[in-house]
Parts: C-alpha cells; structure tokens; sequence
C-alpha cells in the first residue's frame, strides 16, 4: 500500500518539509496583466511583494484546470500509488476543491479521495505535513482521515492585515470583511477556524498586535505553531520574540505567506498558524 499525498501551493509549507515527506504540490496561478505564472514556480516571493503595490491592474489568481490534477494523479500511479489523497484550500476561499474532484472522478487508474483542509496556508500545510507523515509510517487511508478530521478543530489561522485594500480589490472573503465598514485606518483581523472565514477590526496596528497576541495565548497549550508573514519580516520577528517564551521549543518557523493568497491580503500581514495540543 502506496498512499501518495497531493496538495496546492497555498499550503505555505516550506521545501524541506515537502521533499522530506514526498509531498506532490501543485501550483496554483498568478495572473499579473496579460501573463500567468506559476505559484512558487515562475515568480519569487520576494520580487512580487516589491511589485504589489504598483501592479495595474491588480493581480488575480486562479486554479489550473482539471487536466493538471489528473496528470498529477496518473503520474503518481505509474509511480506505483495505490491511493492518493489530495487535500486543498477551503473551499470558501477558492475553487481548488472543486476542480481536484472533477479530476478525480475522471482519474481511472488509482484511487483518488479529495479532502477538504477547511483552512488556508500553513492551516492547511500542518494538515498535508500529519498526512505525509501518517502514511509514511503505515497508516491507512482511513486512518489518515480519521487524524485529519481531529486535527481540523485545533487548527486555526489569525492575522492582522496592514490594509483592508487588497481584499477589497480580489473581492476574496467578502462575508468575512463585510462588517468591517470601509474606514480605511482600521487594521482588519482576518481568522479561519473550521471553513469559516471570519474578522475582526481594531483602529491601530498595535491594538491588532496585542490582539494577535491574546489570540495566540487563547488557543495554547500547541503541538504546532509558525509565525505567517506577508513581506513583513520585522513584524514576524517582533511576534516570535513576544512568544517563543511561551512554548517548550523556540524553534517557531516564519514562513512569508505565498503569492496567491497575497494578492488578496496586500503586504504588511503577520500572525499565527497553530494547531493546539489535544
């Protein structure tokens, strides 16, 4: 029994990770004017934050079609896979879902399940990394299900947003930001738990500093944790000195959030991706 682990770009986890867990990713796109490139492929982090501000139009993203889930499965099968399990973004922040099962059903030559990660970024990552590992050491489809479905109501995603701006532009999470109102001094705090986007606003960006921090010590005691960024590399660090205090192990990693969810978040972004001890 081969069982082979597929995700998406959006899962932020970083390339040690994903080699040492034989973790397939497939990228999703970013479409800046007339081009398309690829999620983590054909535009660095680095260089698409700088460009951010000034793209016009702003940039959109989108999913590959279902022709590069099903080459992905059908690779993976000639590879030896006997099953495989793809798990993706939630379905309220992107199509992902939707396209991997079409490709699933027309996959005929392995046996592919599609999993539903309800999270974003490294929400979603932590999940893909327990799978690896679960089938790594044996276990079975079900089993690995089973692990992810408990793992689902401890993981949860906080951040707060420079700028309510880019959502605005993407018109990505329209329920979660439709309270917020439309004063631009406001500092969003965008949370995903479970499927649900949802927000919050306070007036500066030490107010959502402080309110990231109380979330963090809300949801402790941890079995996973990272600091999440979106080119706002002072603001990580700030936050990883304010907590490493607080776990067993200072080694919290900070991972710049991928280009495909920061074309809707805008730069300046930071918080947590944690999943909390049973």
């Amino acid at each position: 029994m081969q069982i082979k682990i597929v995700t998406d770009s959006t899962c932020d986890l970083p390339r040690d990770i994903v080699e040492k867990h034989h973790i397939t990713v497939i990228p999703l796109y970013i479409n800046i004017g007339s081009k398309g490139y690829l999620d983590g492929v054909e535009l660095s982090r680095e260089e698409f934050y700088k460009n951010l501000p000034n793209y016009s139009p702003h940039p959109t993203t989108a999913t590959p079609g279902a022709d590069a889930f099903r080459n992905t499965y059908d690779r993976l099968a000639r590879e030896g896979a006997t099953d495989i399990l793809s798990i993706h973004i939630s379905p309220s922040l992107s199509a992902t879902l939707n396209v991997a099962q079409v490709a699933a059903q027309e996959t005929k030559n392995v046996n592919v399940v599609t999993f539903d990660s309800r999270q974003l970024s490294l929400g979603t990552g932590f999940l893909v990394q327990s799978a690896a590992a679960a089938s790594q050491a044996g276990a079975s489809l079900q089993e690995i299900i089973f692990l992810l479905e408990e793992q689902i109501q401890r993981t949860h995603v906080f951040a707060a947003l420079d700028t309510l701006k880019y959502l605005r532009r993407s018109g990505r999470m329209n329920g979660a930001i439709a309270g917020l109102g439309s004063l631009l001094q406001i500092k969003p705090i965008l949370k995903m738990f479970n499927g649900e986007p949802t927000s919050e606003r306070v007036r500066t960006r030490e107010r959502a500093n402080q309110r990231i921090l109380n979330l963090f010590r809300e949801y402790a005691p941890y079995e996973k944790v990272a600091i999440v960024h979106s080119n706002a590399p002072e603001d990580a660090s700030s936050l990883y000195n304010q907590v490493s205090h607080l776990l067993p192990e200072n080694n919290i990693p900070i991972v710049e959030i991928t280009p495909v969810i920061g074309a809707h978040i805008g730069p300046g972004a930071s918080g947590f991706a944690v999943v909390s001890k049973k």
